[in-house]
C-alpha cells in the first residue's frame, strides 16, 4: 500500500469518525442530561460529561407520575394499526400502478407525489371539522388521517419494488394454471418481501413521530402519543429538561431495537429496487 493510499485512508477514517460523533452526541448528551437534576443541567455543571450526583429522579417521575408509559402505549397501537392498514392498501395500489397500464398513469404517480407534499396545517382544519361531526375526536381514529403523511411514500417505494419483479414470472404462473391470488401470494409478495418490510419500517416510525394531527385531535392527555406528551412536560414557566431528556431517552429505544434488530432488512429492501434490470 502506497504512503498517499495510506494517507487518503486515515483521512477518510478521521472524517467518518467526526461525522459519526457529530451525529450521535447529541443522543449522548441527552441521555447524559436525563441523570443530572435541574440544578446540574442549569448550574456550572452543565458541561460535565459525567454528572455529579447522578440521579434517576427524572426517569421515576416520567414513568410514574407522568404518565409516559400510557403514551408509549397509545403510541404502539396508532403507529401499528396505521402501519398495517397503509401497507395493505399501499401494496395493493402500487402493484396496480406498476402491472396495468392506463391513461394517466404518470398524472396518478405524480398526484400521489404532491400529496405528500402538502403541509399538514393545509388538512389540519378540515380533518378536524370532520372528526368534530363525526365525534371521532379524542380516539384512536386518528389513525385515519396518518395516512396522508405515510400512504404515499409508501406507494412510491413499493412501486419500485414491484417494477423489479420480472412480468415473465407472473405470466409462468398464469400458464401453469396459478389463479391470480396465488400468483400474487406465491410469488409476487414474497418476491416484494424487503421492500414491504423496508415501507412498514418507515411507516412506523414516521406515524411514531407524528405530532401536530395527534394534538390537535386528541386534546385528551389519555390519548396523548409520545411526541405530545413530552411537549407537555413543562410548567408555566418553564420546560423540565430534565424530564424531557428522560422520556426522550425511554421512548427512543422502541425504534432503535426496531432499526437494529432488522438493520440488514431495511438495508437490502432499500437497495434491491435501485438498479435496473
Amino acid at each position: 500500500m502506497t504512503t498517499a493510499k495510506k494517507r487518503f485512508l486515515f483521512s477518510f477514517g478521521l472524517i467518518v469518525i467526526a461525522y459519526l460523533f457529530i451525529m450521535v452526541f447529541p443522543f449522548f448528551w441527552i441521555f447524559i442530561t436525563s441523570f443530572k437534576s435541574s440544578g446540574e443541567i442549569f448550574g456550572s455543571g452543565a458541561f460535565n460529561v459525567i454528572p455529579d450526583n447522578p440521579t434517576f429522579a427524572n426517569y421515576v417521575t416520567v414513568l410514574f407520575e407522568k404518565g409516559i408509559i400510557k403514551a408509549i402505549f397509545n403510541s404502539l397501537i396508532v403507529a401499528s394499526t396505521t402501519t398495517v392498514y397503509v401497507i395493505i392498501v399501499a401494496t395493493f395500489c402500487a402493484y396496480a400502478i406498476s402491472r396495468f397500464t392506463f391513461k394517466g398513469k404518470s398524472i396518478l404517480l405524480g398526484l400521489i407525489l404532491a400529496v405528500s407534499m402538502f403541509p399538514q396545517m393545509v388538512i389540519t382544519g378540515p380533518v378536524y371539522n370532520l372528526f368534530y361531526e363525526l365525534g371521532w375526536l379524542n380516539s384512536y381514529m386518528i389513525v385515519l388521517p396518518y395516512s396522508t403523511i405515510t400512504l404515499p411514500m409508501a406507494v412510491w417505494i413499493l412501486v419500485t419494488h414491484f417494477n423489479q419483479i420480472p412480468l415473465a414470472l407472473e405470466e409462468s404462473a398464469t400458464i401453469d394454471g396459478a389463479s391470480r391470488v396465488q400468483t400474487l401470494t406465491r410469488i409476487v409478495f414474497p418476491l416484494a418481501a424487503p421492500g414491504v418490510f423496508t415501507t412498514a419500517i418507515i411507516t412506523f416510525i414516521a406515524a411514531w413521530n407524528e405530532f401536530l394531527l395527534t394534538i390537535t385531535m386528541n386534546s385528551e392527555s389519555s390519548y396523548h402519543t409520545v411526541p405530545v406528551a413530552i411537549s407537555f412536560l413543562r410548567t408555566q414557566f418553564s420546560i423540565l429538561w430534565g424530564e424531557v431528556a428522560a422520556a426522550t431517552a425511554v421512548v427512543t429505544i422502541p425504534t432503535l431495537i426496531i432499526v437494529l434488530v432488522f438493520q440488514k432488512q431495511i438495508v437490502s429492501g432499500l437497495t434491491s429496487g435501485g438498479v435496473k434490470e
